[in-house]
């Protein structure tokens, strides 16, 4: 009979499996910064030209200036003269999925020329609709809006007050910070 030599595989220890997962977490990492570095430039743009838009959207002008805003109002990011027309501000109110970016135009006489919803984390379907021309529309030519579960104008979106009040949030602090201006 011939005897049969049986190898038994070395199991690793703990060493070799931090060592292994340490490699393959810093090639991850290597990965993700280089794709980072890649796509952030291309986003930047992007955003710009969105926000951009959403000026020209919301209040027509030849140039939108810098207006530095020193109020106490958080859901202001943003502040922009546009000539004579009036300003054009960028406000971060909170929703029912997150932060809204929305820009409000404000006209001369303190009155909504105009919103545009430029990015959004909320329900789709329902909050979403947020971005809808005719939901958008109901604020033109208002200076002090809320839903009209809340003794306003605007009719809030189906099953999405939460949205609709936070539209209503972010319009009224641009015009309460435009009005700060002077």
């Amino acid at each position: 009979m011939s005897d049969t030599v049986v190898m038994k595989k070395k199991e690793a220890g703990p060493a070799q499996l931090v060592i292994t997962l340490f490699a393959i977490s810093a090639i991850c990492a290597v990965l993700l910064g280089l794709v980072n570095s890649i796509t952030m430039g291309p986003i930047e743009v992007a955003t710009q030209a969105k926000t951009e838009a959403a000026m020209e959207a919301v209040l027509p002008a030849d140039a939108y200036e810098p207006v530095e805003y020193t109020g106490g109002d958080s859901k202001v990011t943003a502040v922009y003269k546009a000539g004579d027309a009036g300003y054009v501000v960028q406000v971060a109110p909170s929703g029912f999925g997150g932060v809204l970016d929305v820009m409000v135009g404000v006209n001369a006489d303190g009155t909504c020329s105009g919103v545009s919803i430029i990015s959004h984390s909320e329900t789709s379907g329902l909050g979403a609709n947020a971005t809808k021309e005719d939901f958008r529309n109901q604020f033109v030519g208002k200076s002090n809006v809320a839903v009209t579960k809340d003794g306003g104008e605007i009719a809030a979106l189906t099953g999405a007050t939460i949205t609709s009040r936070a539209v209503c949030d972010g319009v009224n602090a641009a015009i309460t910070a435009v009005g700060t201006l002077g």
